[in-house]
């Protein structure tokens, strides 16, 4: 007999007896519902007849109801689904003779290993069938079975609750760090001195929304930290950057001009003399020798990002990630408008920073409002374009400023940038003064921070 023949004849993973077991423990004694349906929920039951009988008694303890044989009976008989579970004869031999036992995590664990089984048969199945179809680019087609996977590897890990000493058990550095913050790790830094400084760098798993109006700068700024991280002797993280605006070429003409600090505009008339030129030879070894990747791809939508991420942390490692810029991702599935569509996007790229553990820096636009409003012209939170839920899902936002831009006859102002952190969970909020070479679209640090130290 084939391995298929086989696989049908013994049927889907199943273990009936500790189903059986745990929805009798429930009737003898219903407190027990409680410690079960923190685990499991009606679709982890292999029998139609147990997920029935374990989705009644749900609703019976959410109205504060007893779960006990007489009104799971009554329950059950409003459904009209007394004859599908067998009736009152099944219902009263699933506690006939059952011991009654405190601790059910043994069979709450085979239930839900089972349930886990099928649900990966099920995904194969589901993968196979669109393999064949062939609707799909095998990319996509990839990237889909690569989310199922992990959803069903965060509904087995994230299934309880963790206790003070595990916590501190995983906190990096252990028991000590936790203790003296002068011994915790820091975060990435970002090469902005005073940035640093109001945030401990670039932390793993946070959302770092950076936004602005169009011309601020702000693709130059998250450049020149991905450069930063990617370049810096100290450093040398692995650093991603999709651009769904520019090209590769564009962006690495950016990041070319601005660690040569040479001219952009030079740079491509070709009027440029020998020390430029050797500069930009120098800069572009650096560049070309960093662990930093660029991906183009117009229109990129979540999956796309995730499954390109996940193979280049498997492959080479993953320490930041830059997305140019959020407005132009597009969603999954279909959306009633387009602030639903943003809100489903930004919160997956925070759950895909922290599951990739690694700070990701998404760029965002913003509406007119501040450029309309009397007077002052620095943006504020209201301002993020699309979705209020960007604002809510971020761990820090910040926008760029530049007030020569508004007041162009303003000598004084020529060059003067703020970085302002409008939102950040766990630091201080106000302003980071800075320095914009506009000519070969650099950030750098005013004069008073240059010597502070960064976080290594």
């Amino acid at each position: 007999m084939s391995a298929a023949d086989l696989t049908l004849e013994k049927g889907l993973p199943a273990n009936v007896e500790a189903e059986r077991f745990l929805l009798g423990s429930i009737l003898r004694n219903d407190s027990a519902f409680i410690q079960i349906a923190g685990t499991l929920t009606a679709e982890d039951f292999a029998i139609e007849k147990h997920r029935r009988i374990f989705a009644r008694m749900s609703e019976l303890f959410e109205r504060g109801e007893r779960i006990e044989h007489l009104t799971l009976v009554n329950e059950l008989m409003k459904r009209g689904q007394l004859e599908s579970v067998d009736g009152m004869s099944y219902l009263a031999s699933l506690d006939e003779g059952l011991p009654e036992i405190t601790h059910l995590e043994s069979p709450i664990r085979l239930v839900k290993d089972k349930s886990t089984l099928r649900r990966l048969i099920f995904t194969a199945e589901n993968l196979k069938q669109r393999c064949l179809l062939g609707e799909q680019e095998p990319d996509e087609i990839l990237a889909g079975a690569e989310e199922e996977l992990l959803r069903l590897g965060d509904s087995k890990s994230g299934d309880r609750l963790l206790g003070t000493v595990e916590i501190i058990d995983k906190f990096p550095g252990g028991i000590n760090a936790f203790l003296d913050p002068s011994k915790r790790l820091k975060g990435i830094s970002t090469g902005f001195a005073k940035l640093d400084e109001m945030t401990g760098g670039l932390h793993e798993g946070e959302l770092f929304i950076l936004a602005a109006r169009p011309s601020m700068g702000k693709t130059a700024f998250a450049l020149n930290i991905a450069q930063h991280v990617a370049t810096h002797p100290k450093l040398r993280k692995t650093v991603a950057v999709f651009s769904l605006e520019m090209s590769a070429e564009s962006l690495l003409t950016r990041m070319v001009c601005a660690q040569a600090r040479v001219d952009q505009q030079r740079f491509r008339s070709g009027f440029l003399n020998q020390d430029e030129r050797r500069r930009l030879a120098v800069a572009l070894n650096d560049i070309t020798e960093a662990p930093l990747y660029i991906d183009d791809t117009s229109g990129a939508n979540l999956m796309d990002v995730h499954s390109k991420l996940r193979r280049l942390k498997n492959e080479r490692g993953l320490d930041l990630v830059v997305i140019d810029y959020l407005q132009l991702m597009s969603g999954r599935g279909r959306n009633e408008n387009r602030n639903q569509e943003v809100s489903q996007i930004s919160r997956g790229l925070k759950l895909l920073a922290k599951e990739l553990r690694v700070p990701m820096i998404v760029l965002s636009q913003l509406s007119r409002a501040s450029e309309t409003r009397q007077g002052d012209h620095k943006p504020i939170l209201s301002d993020l374009r699309d979705s209020g839920s960007i604002e809510q899902d971020a761990d820090l936002v910040a926008f760029i400023y530049r007030e020569e831009v508004y007041k162009p006859d303003r000598e004084d102002l020529r060059g003067l940038a703020d970085l302002l952190l409008a939102k950040q969970r766990n630091g201080p909020i106000g302003r980071v003064p800075l320095v914009f070479l506009k000519e070969c679209t650099k950030f750098e640090n005013r004069a008073e921070d240059v010597d502070a130290a960064p976080y290594e």
